[in-house]
């Protein structure tokens, strides 16, 4: 009984995250174009034929009309697909890291739906930036926000570390673009600052550390590929993004081994 309760239990909060994530793909899609997400249906963005509720059930619709608009049969993309199952595997992993199904506990909850509340927003960044190269001033605001609840979560981490953290990594940033222009975009700085703040100064090494390892590696394989020039910019954000969604789930795993690993 309790196995099918908990099967029963993840898939719940697996479809949660998708219906929530299917209306992020909204805003990602509207909120560069100006376009508002609170009001209005959706509809096709080749035919702009309004949408119904069969056209919009998360992950199922996409499959079912196999990738393409009910009405003017122009493909869907796939990262509407994509993002509702980012969706779900994030609910699940935030569930899985702070919520026991059977015995769950208010600051538990609070702390995954803080969790999903963030991978929500990084989300957005993620790909609007990878889309427009541009980070929001409005969403680095919501990342800040996220940061300063979970000093009433996550007391492990103290407000100074915090402070520390909003600094440690946007201050250098900002010195070396003063030293080389360009070297890093505003938004980037920003959303280290703001997530210094959720993190710490110490997950907020670990979190630049896998920002350039990742973003580096994606740099590099353009390069090899030559689909990249050598001066040629791109979104440093998806990057620090993922990176973050990392340390968020096991970054403290990650820096207790590494430390253990030195000896310390």
């Amino acid at each position: 009984m309790e196995t099918v309760f908990n099967v029963v239990w993840y898939i719940f909060v697996f479809v949660f995250g998708t219906i929530i994530f299917s209306f992020l793909n909204v805003v990602i899609y509207r909120a560069p174009q100006k376009l508002s997400f609170a009001k209005g249906r959706s509809f096709c963005p080749h035919c702009k034929h309004t949408l119904h509720a069969v056209d919009l059930v998360p992950l199922f619709s996409w499959l079912f009309l196999g990738g393409k608009c009910r009405y003017c049969k122009a493909p869907i993309s796939k990262r509407y697909p994509l993002v509702e199952s980012i969706g779900g595997i994030c609910a699940l992993l935030c569930c899985w890291k702070y919520v026991d199904p059977l015995y769950p506990t208010v600051t538990g909850v609070l702390s995954a739906l803080l969790c999903f509340y963030m991978c929500s927003v990084l989300t957005v960044i993620a790909f609007i930036d990878w889309d427009t190269m541009t980070i929001f001033d409005s969403t680095n605001v919501m990342v800040l926000l996220g940061g300063i609840l979970s000093a009433f979560l996550f007391k492990d981490i103290t407000w100074v570390e915090r402070l520390i953290g909003f600094f440690s990594i946007s201050l250098p940033m900002y010195l070396l673009v003063l030293v080389k222009e360009g070297a890093f975009g505003g938004g980037d700085i920003k959303l280290f600052a703001a997530l210094g703040v959720f993190f710490g100064w110490k997950l907020s090494i670990l979190l630049f550390f896998f920002s350039v390892v990742i973003g580096g590696g994606y740099a590099v394989i353009g390069l090899a590929k030559k689909t990249k020039k050598r001066d040629e910019h791109f979104a440093f954000g998806p990057f620090i993004c993922i990176s973050a969604l990392i340390v968020m789930m096991a970054g403290q795993q990650i820096l207790d081994w590494y430390l253990g690993f030195l000896g310390f």
